[in-house]
């Protein structure tokens, strides 16, 4: 398995090998020892998985969680193809306002990580995406929040020749700089406390080198 940083600091591409055989083909979207060598700590803690299934032009997103409890998440494409897109929405970043996109299909078959804090949204690009979630965290609704996907302040990838289809509550999100100034965005250092609190063999690592 391939691994790839992405621009939004934390957040990391995969692409695993495929084995195709005359009966199909088969795929390892998740695998330990590839996370653990690119993000630096141990196993991704699975509290709850989620699939979506959306029909061409639908844009899913902003999404993010509270932070605390904050909820990294692990993304790909079970089936379809869809336009991934990670947005820096921790207060205090070094890549605070970036984003950065995974094109995920059944030919390449990449995943992506996405670390406690950043916001999601995607793109179905063909009807019948199904995009499946392993969240570290289980879902809880009033800790979810939405910012608007078509903020032209983030100028994110979402072509109005493929919809975009949006709920109620993503047609009616803020802005990211509306949110900056309710409070509503988490902050860099305490999304980094329980990122690394989750995976603390990574964190003694980390503060071991930041004490050399």
């Amino acid at each position: 398995m391939r691994a790839r940083p992405l621009a939004v600091e934390g957040a990391i591409e995969f692409t695993p090998r495929v084995y195709p055989d005359e009966r199909g083909l088969f795929i390892s979207p998740y695998q330990e020892k590839a996370f653990t060598e690119a993000h630096g700590g141990p196993l991704f803690r699975v509290a709850q998985t989620n699939h979506s299934l959306s029909r061409r032009g639908v844009v899913r997103g902003i999404h993010f969680t509270a932070t605390p409890p904050g909820t990294a998440k692990y993304v790909y494409c079970a089936r379809g193809e869809a336009l991934d897109i990670v947005v820096d929405i921790r207060v205090g970043s070094p890549t605070f306002g970036w984003w950065d996109s995974v094109l995920m299909n059944q030919r390449d078959h990449r995943a992506a990580y996405l670390p406690v804090g950043v916001g999601h949204a995607f793109v179905a690009l063909q009807d019948d995406t199904v995009m499946s979630y392993m969240l570290s965290e289980s879902y809880v609704p009033e800790n979810e929040l939405s910012l608007s996907v078509l903020d032209p302040a983030l100028g994110l990838p979402v072509t109005r020749d493929t919809g975009p289809i949006l709920s109620e509550r993503d047609g009616t999100a803020i802005t990211l700089a509306e949110a900056r100034r309710q409070g509503l965005l988490p902050e860099y250092a305490r999304c980094q406390e329980i990122e690394w609190g989750r995976f603390p063999a990574a964190g003694a690592a980390a503060a071991a080198i930041a004490d050399a």
